[in-house]
């Protein structure tokens, strides 16, 4: 948001007049789209293009993942966030049931090591992504 904005924590977003930017058809539209309950929710054409849209339209809020907006409030400036979050994005990895228990704890085997070593902390630093954590070890 611009930093004249009177909004200043994340509970005041959800109120008649607020406009919200987010990329369509991402996870945080669908969030939003949900939660939202007075805010409207105007849709950018990619959630890369969120930034832009919000400042060519004049809206209230950009909505998105948080490295892609600071990389567009650094090339922007003018532009502050929100303490906090407003949602959590848990990723895994998975395989279908029907593949039963033995599947599951060949994947388990896999990735527990990778995670222990370090080496997924290591390739979330190398690729620069900042704000994510490694989920702790299984039992």
């Amino acid at each position: 948001m611009r930093n004249s904005s009177h909004l200043r924590v994340n509970e005041e977003v959800d109120l008649d007049g607020t406009r919200v930017v987010v990329g369509k058809g991402s996870a945080y539209d669908l969030h939003l789209s949900r939660e939202l309950r007075h805010a409207t929710i105007e849709r950018a054409p990619s959630s890369p293009a969120v930034v832009d849209t919000f400042l060519a339209t004049g809206a209230d809020v950009a909505a998105g993942v948080k490295q892609q907006l600071q990389a567009d409030a650094e090339r922007l400036g003018g532009l502050r966030f929100l303490p906090g979050r407003f949602m959590v994005i848990q990723q895994t990895m998975g395989l279908p049931a029907v593949h039963g228990e033995p599947a599951a704890q060949v994947l388990r085997a896999f990735l527990e090591p990778r995670k222990s070593e370090g080496y997924v902390a290591e390739a979330l630093a190398r690729h620069r992504i900042e704000g994510a954590s490694v989920a702790p070890l299984s039992d």
